[in-house]
């Protein structure tokens, strides 16, 4: 097995900033997202991790559902094997839409850990709050026949499963994704364990100032995807409506004066914000990492940010639909009360 070797031009590990969770465990400030967004292949993905762990990164979110956790545990267990720390790592993955039944979720986790090569996970989140599977690459306006409204009852039934395998060792904490105040409202009610992180779409023209702050109060801790406005995310993800956090004039301005790429900035005002980023790329994670250690963002940067944002989302999650002629908007309860069924 070869030694692990960190790169040269990599940032020390102990430079990256972390967040305390409510158990009082640190958590990287930010992370390699995984998913390749139909652009990139796993063994890309892979390698992307390989390098990533080489250049400082110690937090990986992955997911059953990308479909390249089997290829990125060689990658874990080769940088362990040659003398990485592994209490140094964390690692996440979620249970995906298909896995909430009875039984399921301990299987799901079981496959998760065979494949990342794992005795633990650091993190295990439902990846979304609908049991709804629809087959991967498949176009926004698939529908799956038997498709279901959020259930707060069955939701539960998930969790109880969730909390079993922090109680059976094999994951330390767990937490939510997708999840609105509404949903975490009542699964804060409900929880023996609460979500120790939600995991949800966060950039600067999509800041969800209310959610955001009900997860800080509640101490969870947000974490969020598509931190620079996921150039790259699969095409069915796209409408004409789509705004690009990187193309804003306020963010050019100040990519400009510190003379970085405009998605530096964008992970500067998250990390600053207090959520963790959790970009992907096969080229930049080296000057994503950095910009975790360099110079802050002014204040009268992040006051110009706040005043950007769009609420606009590019993540809509239409394939979740329940009902004909639904709108996106039915997910995610935007009028402050779960939809009803």
């Amino acid at each position: 097995m070869s030694k692990f070797i960190p790169a040269k031009d990599g940032v020390e590990p102990n430079r990256v900033p972390a967040r305390a969770l409510y158990t009082a465990a640190k958590i990287p400030a930010i992370g390699l997202g995984t998913f390749g967004s139909d652009r990139f292949s796993g063994q890309e993905v892979a390698q992307a991790v390989k390098g990533a762990l080489a250049a400082g990164y110690r937090h990986i979110d992955c997911a059953s559902v990308y479909g390249n956790e089997h290829l990125i545990g060689p990658v874990l267990d080769e940088a362990v094997q040659g003398g990485l720390n592994h209490k140094e790592l964390w690692i996440t993955s979620k249970v995906w839409n298909d896995m909430h039944g009875k039984g399921d979720v301990l299987l799901s986790c079981a496959k998760s850990l065979k494949d990342l090569r794992l005795d633990y996970l650091d993190l295990y989140l439902v990846h979304w709050p609908f049991p709804n599977y629809h087959a991967p690459g498949c176009d926004v306006t698939s529908r799956n026949p038997d498709a279901k409204p959020y259930i707060h009852e069955n939701y539960m039934k998930t969790w109880r499963q969730m909390e079993r395998l922090v109680e059976m060792g094999l994951v330390r904490h767990i937490g939510t994704s997708n999840m609105t105040i509404p949903k975490l409202k009542l699964l804060l009610r409900d929880a023996k364990i609460k979500p120790a992180c939600n995991e949800v779409e966060l950039h600067l023209h999509l800041q969800q100032p209310e959610l955001f702050k009900f997860c800080t109060d509640h101490g969870i801790q947000p974490i969020g995807y598509c931190s620079v406005g996921s150039p790259n995310r699969p095409d069915r993800d796209r409408t004409p409506e789509d705004t690009s956090p990187i193309e804003d004039p306020v963010v050019v301005k100040i990519a400009k004066r510190l003379n970085v790429h405009p998605a530096i900035v964008c992970i500067k005002w998250a990390i600053q914000r207090g959520q963790i980023p959790i970009p992907f790329s096969v080229h930049n994670y080296l000057s994503n990492l950095k910009a975790a250690v360099t110079a802050p963002l002014t204040e009268q940067d992040m006051k110009e940010i706040a005043g950007i944002d769009k609420n606009c989302r590019l993540i809509k999650g239409q394939v979740f639909l329940w009902k004909e002629n639904q709108s996106w908007e039915a997910l995610w309860d935007v009028n402050g009360e779960i939809t009803p069924p």
